[in-house]
């Protein structure tokens, strides 16, 4: 007769089981923070004692010297990308975008750099698809993609009259940051590398970019006298946050829970950036904020709703709300 195997009185409870779901929706959890980070410290940084270029270089620096031994090992096959598309990959997310990014923030909010960027992706990317010869979005698609450019709309009407120049100024530079990541939201799906190799890809050229512009003088830095806070918070939330674990765990969860979800889940980002821009920045949330923010992120939600099929019709690739810088 078998006898059952019991466990003694004393040892210790088995630790419970994590779903593979439940991983995945914890690293998307994770990312949509870290997505909310960049946008608060593209704000926080015009009144911190470090210089935009000095946050670059550790958005870029952090990255490759972390992972430097994988990206040796991935030399070759980050070497054989074709030059437009890494070209793409690295005008799109790199030192153009950043400083975009950043400045743009410096003259609008915390709110403003988090929906601007993320929300217009969509539409310049379905804008860069038709040109190369795509078909129109259609269906839900279409509803999103206007659902955003309203909800634009509402968040810049009231400094139109009257004229408010800075936050026009910087609203258009993010729109600006927005149609650059929308290039490397397509440069992207070009290339076969995986989540490493492609942030070798965007950060190595673009940290030796920033480095020869601080060394040449073109842009100032401060970093040999900034704070050492301010140091440590955005080599935390730029370097390591942004620039290292956004990319794999976006790329853990989409691998757990599918794109379509993963997108969806991912566009809730610029809600995060409004209710945290209240306790960390002290910023107000206006009406338009109120109204425009809920507007943009309905849009990249049903812009991200992939459409029936229709077999009298070209396809049409669904806009993909992007990974955040």
């Amino acid at each position: 007769m078998a006898t059952t195997e019991s466990r003694p009185a004393d040892a210790p409870a088995p630790a419970p089981r994590v779903s593979p779901q439940a991983r995945g929706m914890l690293a998307l959890a994770a990312t949509v923070a870290i997505w909310a980070a960049f946008a608060l410290s593209a704000r926080a940084l015009s009144t911190s004692s470090l210089r935009p270029a000095d946050a670059a270089l550790l958005r870029f620096g952090v990255p490759v010297v972390v992972l430097a031994p994988a990206l040796w090992r991935r030399r070759r096959s980050i070497a054989a990308v074709r030059p437009a598309t890494a070209a793409k990959i690295v005008c799109g997310a790199g030192v153009p975008f950043f400083l975009a990014a950043m400045y743009g923030g410096s003259l609008t909010s915390a709110a403003f750099v988090g929906s601007l960027i993320p929300g217009m992706v969509p539409l310049f990317v379905s804008a860069l698809m038709m040109a190369g010869g795509r078909g129109a979005p259609r269906g839900t698609q279409a509803a999103g993609l206007a659902l955003i450019a309203a909800g634009v709309l509402a968040l810049v009407w009231r400094y139109v009259v009257p004229v408010d120049t800075d936050v026009l100024a910087g609203a258009g530079v993010l729109l600006l940051a927005s149609g650059l990541w929308a290039l490397y939201t397509v440069g992207l799906k070009e290339v076969a590398l995986d989540p490493v190799g492609s942030i070798g890809l965007l950060c190595v050229p673009s940290f030796v970019v920033m480095a020869l512009l601080v060394l040449t003088g073109v842009l100032p830095t401060g970093l040999a006298s900034a704070a050492g806070g301010d140091i440590a918070l955005f080599l935390v939330v730029q370097g390591l946050g942004v620039g290292l674990c956004a990319g794999l765990l976006y790329a853990f969860a989409i691998r757990r829970l599918g794109a379509e979800r993963s997108s969806v889940f991912g566009s809730l980002s610029p809600v995060a950036v409004v209710l945290l821009a209240v306790p960390l920045l002290h910023e107000s949330p206006t009406v338009s904020v109120l109204v425009g923010v809920p507007v943009i992120t309905a849009g990249v939600v049903l812009a991200n709703r992939r459409p029936a099929p229709d077999p009298l019709s070209a396809p049409v690739s669904a806009p993909v709300t992007p990974r955040l810088p």
